[in-house]
């Protein structure tokens, strides 16, 4: 009788499965029940996926034209506020404004010499910042959570409170849709190995984007009400003297309290509120009380897989940023061989007066150029919402001892269910596995009792 049927025969309360050979030798480990935390690792797959470029690719134009017309209606840029500043670059211009971390075009075309192309596109050193990360990978939360930040320092100027209002729910009615596409996407393939279609993902994010959109907006929407006696309380003090400010102040530190408790979570585990509709087909207040509830229980797990997302994702980055790199430059130098690279230069970065035509002929080569790099920066919104949905899993199997494989399916009928097939009587009213093919089953020979 063989002895080693697994490795937990071997290493007691570890859940790693293994195969053996007749002798009872051990074969083969599975490494993803020793390091759960390789679910981040198939996430960046997914993330380069052509489904999740384009996908994330489009969240991200789509946002930054609604930021573009927010700025362009509210923000006065002719005098500094702290509060808006950061919309200026989405004022000038949505689409550069989110390519300026994607691989960019340093002035003049790579030289023929490939040690020069190694070192200018391989290697950049400076011309442009934007070719290092700089925390690019980051740069997904940063964004979505900025008018929520810039909010609380706008000081009560109202075109500013009002402009920040509506970049915040643009933004998340804009990934309430692509990022739960995205999230839903990768909730089923990484949990049930289930493929997904964009159509399918889509449709789904559709019907939950409701959903979607309330979970992250529940916090702030606590924090509001919690405000409104501390705001009573201001105007009693103003009325009334700093006495009854001292006498009632323990109120306003009990209200502060829970805003802070809410903004603490919300600002955490906003991310896993997409993991858990995304994963159990579930509503907002499900979302929301499971997001806070591993938030706190698990903070230094959350933290640990958030460290693991950001390695993985930083070098994944790198990769992403300079083959799109390579793309743009290698384009420029075949071409510059039969048009010439300094004319070339020249006439697409606007040194020398073009016709009608050739100016249509530069801005399509600009165009296209950029959406090489739009499809980059697509990679930092599609990994950040593929990890999150691994995150999700692996926090859920951690805090309610849920199998990793669970995962709500058949949402629109478009996804597959793996149902059983169906059960039927043969000629002596045996019970046999029917087939959903009647001439199948009738050219299957049929036992009798």
């Amino acid at each position: 009788m063989p002895v080693l049927a697994t490795a937990r025969h071997l290493i007691p309360g570890v859940p790693v499965m293994a195969e053996q050979h007749e002798n009872g030798t051990m074969r083969r480990v599975v490494w993803s029940e020793i390091f759960p935390w390789l679910k981040i690792v198939r996430a960046f797959r997914l993330a380069i996926s052509a489904r999740g470029l384009i996908l994330g690719a489009l969240g991200a134009i789509i946002m930054a034209t609604g930021w573009w017309l927010f700025a362009t209606a509210f923000c006065d840029f002719s005098t500094k506020s702290d509060a808006t500043d950061w919309l200026r670059p989405y004022a000038r211009c949505p689409w550069t404004a989110m390519t300026r971390d994607a691989a960019s075009e340093t002035p003049g075309l790579p030289s023929v010499s490939p040690s020069d192309y190694a070192r200018d596109v391989l290697q950049p050193e400076s011309t442009d910042a934007a070719w290092r990360p700089h925390g690019a990978v980051g740069s997904p939360a940063r964004l979505l959570t900025k008018p929520a930040r810039a909010a609380l320092m706008s000081h009560g100027v109202a075109r500013d409170l009002v402009c920040l209002i509506l970049c915040g729910l643009w933004g998340v009615a804009v990934w309430a849709l692509f990022g739960g596409a995205i999230c839903r996407s990768a909730a089923t393939q990484l949990a049930a190995d289930e493929q997904t279609g964009a159509a399918a993902a889509v449709r789904f994010a559709w019907r939950k984007w409701p959903a979607y959109c309330a979970a992250p907006l529940m916090p702030v929407g606590g924090v509001l009400l919690a405000a409104i006696p501390v705001a009573v309380v201001g105007l009693l003090m103003n009325w009334l003297g700093l006495l009854v400010g001292g006498i009632l102040w323990p109120l306003v530190l009990a209200a502060a309290l829970v805003m802070s408790l809410l903004l603490l979570g919300g600002l955490f585990g906003w991310p896993l509120m997409w993991g858990a509709i995304s994963t159990e087909g579930t509503d907002s207040f499900d979302a929301l009380s499971r997001s806070y509830a591993y938030t706190f229980q698990r903070p230094l797990s959350y933290l640990f897989y958030a460290i693991v997302a950001a390695v993985i994702g930083w070098l994944g980055w790198l990769l992403v940023q300079n083959f799109a790199a390579a793309v743009i430059w290698l384009g420029y130098w075949a071409a510059g061989w039969g048009f010439g690279h300094d004319q070339l230069s020249t006439l697409v970065h606007g040194g020398k007066e073009l016709s009608t035509m050739g100016k249509v002929g530069a801005g399509l080569i600009v165009f296209w150029t950029g959406c090489v790099k739009l499809l980059a920066v697509g990679y930092l919104f599609s990994y950040f919402w593929s990890a999150s949905a691994a995150i999700y899993l692996l926090m859920r199997r951690d805090v309610d001892a849920t199998q990793i494989e669970d995962v709500f399916l058949d949402a629109d009928g478009s996804e597959p269910t793996g149902e059983l097939p169906p059960i039927t009587k043969d000629q002596m009213g045996a019970p046999v596995v029917g087939s959903e093919n009647p001439e199948a089953a009738k050219d299957t020979p049929q036992q009798g009792g």
